[in-house]
């Protein structure tokens, strides 16, 4: 059978791999911002939601982190022998989440007191759902194109944060305009479930398989450079 080549050339491996460098710096950036902006409206308005969705944005910062090292490596052979390692640092990040929000949405659920409004709350909470699917999906199309997992897997982690801030805002304006202050947790729970499986999924090595310098037909790749067994998608 013809081998043909899947990859990306050399240069442009290079390429994308600067680019994820600067994505994941402007996520880190974005994140430690965004981490002291809601944690002090969260500790001013006694919203557990808002401290939560702060904390998020620590364990977002921890997983970009660990990208950032890996492709701090200007060698391709590094880079790779650094994946399962950043993997595993990424699936722990989607663990922790998914613990801290589930303990954080029943406290809220079984708790007594309730938060105040937060229209700063409110404002960052829009601003991070119009920023984050960004950041998220040119980190993952990168990652992709290099057959990174871990670039992938990291890019779901912001993608996960546009969900927070969906569900942060949707709370905030509820409890708001009608006084719902239960519909915040419950949607949390269910982003909660959907960490744990992303976190899974990390720890196993799922998300992109990284296509190799020659494949052959018999591999059944398809067009996006992934072989049967994996989901770059």
């Amino acid at each position: 059978m013809t081998a043909i080549s899947l990859g990306p050339s050399p240069a442009r491996r290079d390429a994308l791999a600067r680019w994820i460098r600067l994505l994941v710096a402007a996520t880190i950036a974005y994140n430690v911002i965004e981490a002291i902006v809601a944690i002090t409206a969260g500790t001013v308005a006694s919203s557990t939601a808002l401290i939560g969705f702060g904390l998020d944005s620590v364990i977002e910062v921890s997983s970009a982190a660990a990208v950032a090292w890996q492709f701090s490596a200007t060698d391709q052979a590094v880079r790779e022998a650094r994946e399962q390692r950043t993997l595993r640092i990424i699936a722990v990040s989607f663990f922790a989440l998914a613990l801290y929000v589930t303990v954080d949405s029943v406290r809220a659920l079984t708790g007594t007191g309730e938060a105040d409004h937060s229209i700063p709350g409110i404002v960052l909470a829009a601003l991070s759902l119009a920023i984050m699917p960004f950041l998220s999906a040119a980190q993952r199309k990168a990652g992709r194109e290099l057959g990174s997992a871990s670039a992938v897997a990291d890019s779901k982690q912001t993608l996960l944060c546009t969900y927070l801030s969906a569900v942060l805002l949707a709370g905030l304006l509820a409890n708001l305009l009608f006084g719902w202050a239960w519909a915040d947790p419950i949607a949390a729970l269910v982003i909660a479930v959907i960490a744990a499986k992303e976190g899974r999924d990390a720890w196993q090595g799922k998300g992109c398989c990284a296509p190799t310098a020659d494949h052959t037909h018999a591999t059944h790749a398809d067009a996006s450079g992934c072989t049967d067994g994996c989901s770059c998608c």
